[in-house]
């Protein structure tokens, strides 16, 4: 299901967006501004969003300019008659995908919705964009950082982060403790087959609630470990510097 973010200080487009899109298979989270949109990219997958120009304090178009410039997400523009014809030009300079003039009709703004996401389906995709999201948490490749909306950042090491890549890569595929040794290398450490144990039982005890009896990393006797979660992996998805 596609996750769609509408940005419009007027609710009654607002609910109208949220429940004609809802009405067509589309998961749609609604803001009234662009207070939180930095937390709601760092925590979940975002595959477009809708943004009304019109924002009353806030500038539109710094908000079309940091989405462009830091995520690959498309951006629809919408706003009434009463924009300046320089600012839908300069929207569109941006990197806004598509622009619609309020009104609009629904089943034309559903069309140019699709139209935006088959966009974003051809462009390459760079590798350190990623962004993994898992059991409540994002893992940005990029940032290097492990963010969870009711746990906030958490603090990891060069090689447990890494390690955590390797099983977010490779979801309930059991890695070797070679493999994971590998993976968990930082540059002028030494590491060793049983060193990789050690860093497991530290990122179970900060990513796991009851690191006793792990959910989330677990052993596969004699063969290594494994990661048992639902991994989303979507790409150039947030804003944070």
């Amino acid at each position: 299901m596609k996750h769609v973010l509408v940005i419009d200080n007027d609710v009654a487009m607002r609910h109208l967006i949220e429940e004609y899109l809802t009405m067509h298979a589309f998961k749609v989270t609604a803001l009234s501004d662009g207070g939180q949109l930095n937390r709601v990219l760092s925590c979940y997958p975002v595959d477009l969003v809708v943004l009304d120009l019109a924002l009353g304090r806030e500038d539109g178009l710094d908000i079309v300019r940091n989405l462009t410039s830091k995520t690959d997400i498309p951006v629809i523009v919408i706003s009434g008659d009463r924009l300046e014809e320089t600012e839908k030009v300069v929207a569109l300079e941006l990197g806004a995908t598509d622009f619609v003039p309020k009104p609009f009709g629904m089943r034309e703004f559903l069309a140019r919705i699709r139209v935006g996401l088959r966009q974003r389906a051809v462009i390459p995709r760079t590798k350190d964009r990623r962004s993994f999201y898992f059991a409540g948490w994002t893992l940005n490749l990029k940032q290097r950082r492990v963010i969870s909306e009711q746990r906030g950042e958490l603090k990891l090491t060069a090689g447990e982060f890494n390690l955590l890549v390797a099983f977010l890569e490779k979801p309930r595929e059991v890695l070797s403790r070679e493999q994971l040794l590998l993976a968990s290398r930082v540059r002028g450490e030494e590491v060793y087959d049983r060193s990789v144990d050690v860093v497991i039982l530290r990122l179970r005890r900060k990513l796991e609630s009851d690191p006793a009896n792990p959910r989330l990393i677990k052993t596969f006797r004699g063969a290594g470990y494994f990661f048992e979660a639902d991994v989303d992996i979507h790409y150039g998805g947030t804003l944070a510097a």
